[in-house]
């Protein structure tokens, strides 16, 4: 009779634990992923108020463009995938299950937002992480930021002539039960390009 009282706390101890180690695994996961190397590697599906730029620009189209940046648009939605290289050089996987980004280009911010989406890096290995990021540049058409964003957009089309300094800012979390478990801090993924090049 003792012994029958006794096998419930041994097997409610024993689920305990394993639901622990479990939540350990996946913290482990998410700390790894704050240790993995993050570099650019492409931008991708780029488009500025209905016009695709991914696959280049013709030379008629540049003064369209231009004109939409002179004018006095009410809207201008830019969208495009920053394509990153995840390196994990760890002895253990990493994982997250999404991620808040802050995007500055030319040390003005364009935007801030959340990717719910999960990525898993095995030991020693690398993998890509597709950052899709929409937002509307008309609202960044004037003061200090105005320069910054005609800048960016001729990079785009391939008629800059002055880099475009990116630095996009990413904070990884782990989904464990019905909680969010961000990392510390923002992990910064820093890049140029344009300028002529």
């Amino acid at each position: 009779m003792k012994s029958n009282k006794i096998f419930p706390f041994v097997l409610i101890t024993f689920l305990c634990v394993l639901q622990g180690c479990s939540v350990t695994q996946h913290v482990g996961q998410a700390y790894t992923m704050t240790q993995c190397k993050y570099q650019y590697d492409s931008i991708s599906q780029l488009t500025l108020a209905g016009i695709n730029l991914s696959k280049g620009v013709s030379p008629a189209a540049v003064p369209k463009i231009m004109a939409l940046l002179g004018g006095n648009n009410s809207s201008l939605p830019l969208s495009l995938t920053v394509n990153l290289g995840v390196t994990n050089p760890n002895n253990n996987p990493a994982a997250l299950s999404g991620l808040d980004y802050i995007l500055q280009i030319d040390h003005v911010e364009f935007t801030r937002g959340a990717l719910n989406q999960p990525l898993n890096i095995a030991a020693n290995s690398t993998g890509f992480l597709p950052l899709a990021i929409s937002f509307d540049l008309a609202t960044l058409l004037s003061g200090d930021s105005k320069n910054a964003v005609e800048n960016i957009v001729k990079n785009f089309i391939g008629v800059g002539n002055e880099k475009s300094n990116v630095t996009l800012q990413i904070k990884p979390s782990l989904r464990v039960g019905n909680k969010t478990i961000p990392a510390p801090q923002y992990i910064p993924v820093s890049f140029s390009f344009g300028g002529g090049k």
